[in-house]
């Protein structure tokens, strides 16, 4: 099934709201297949990193299970991708999307990584930033930190609903991202590389989605939201948000 909808390159002017902090879900029980998963030796590197960007929780939180499709837009080094490969196994899918936009040195190498025997389930889709092009409809979309970035290049509800109608009936959108001061919208996205957590709720919500709960596993009180993400003083500690949003199933 091929899923193809333009969205209109501009940036979407929506009004700043409060930010609030929904119910959190952090306390689920890990399944084996997560834990396994985490084990696969192929991700030996990045073992270090699982403590700090609480993969287990995260992966738990998302729903994802063997056999599922994921689509992860714009997969980074593949940390998170590594994971979802040997979730989902033999018989499940992981879809990855490269904007042309944002192609750069991790590109080359995930190129590698697609051609690898081990990832044999993974697949590389290098297309325009807005225009989500997706083979079949999935079980997850999936994005980390990426979020910001996609906002004021194009029409972001638009967008949302390009990842709508690529998700199965009661499909999961898991969104993550540093979290801006409440109330300021997108306006630290190209600065900051952050976003109102507020913001990103209107707007999927916009889109068809139905809001289904937050994760503060990845929450900093100390953070002050108003440095880079690249700063000393937070990086790689940021405040992040995690929210999940569900399409409806019909």
């Amino acid at each position: 099934m091929k899923i193809i909808l333009p969205v209109m390159l501009m940036a979407l002017a929506l009004p700043a709201v409060a930010q609030s902090h929904p119910t959190s879900d952090t306390d689920k029980a890990v399944p084996a297949y997560v834990t396994n998963a985490i084990s696969d030796p192929a991700r030996r590197a990045d073992k270090a990193d699982d403590s700090r960007r609480q993969m287990a929780a995260v992966m738990t939180f998302t729903g994802i299970k063997p056999g599922d499709k994921v689509l992860e837009l714009v997969p980074g080094s593949g940390y998170w991708t590594r994971v979802f490969n040997a979730i989902v196994g033999p018989k499940g899918h992981v879809y990855t999307v490269w904007p042309n936009e944002f192609a750069n040195k991790s590109y080359a190498n995930w190129q590698k990584l697609v051609a690898t025997p081990h990832f044999a389930n993974v697949s590389l889709l290098k297309q325009p930033i807005a225009e989500l092009d997706v083979p079949a409809q999935v079980d997850l979309v999936y994005t980390s930190q990426n979020y910001h970035d996609y906002h004021g290049r194009m029409d972001i509800v638009a967008f949302n609903k390009t990842v709508y109608e690529a998700l199965k009936p009661g499909g999961l959108y898991v969104i993550i991202d540093h979290v801006a001061s409440a109330g300021s919208g997108a306006s630290d996205a190209d600065t900051l590389h952050r976003i109102d957590p507020e913001l990103v709720k209107k707007d999927v919500e916009a889109a068809g989605f139905i809001f289904g709960g937050a994760n503060d596993a990845l929450r900093n009180q100390d953070d002050p939201h108003t440095v880079s993400v690249s700063d000393d003083s937070v990086r790689g500690h940021t405040d992040q948000f995690i929210y999940r949003f569900r399409k409806p199933a019909q």
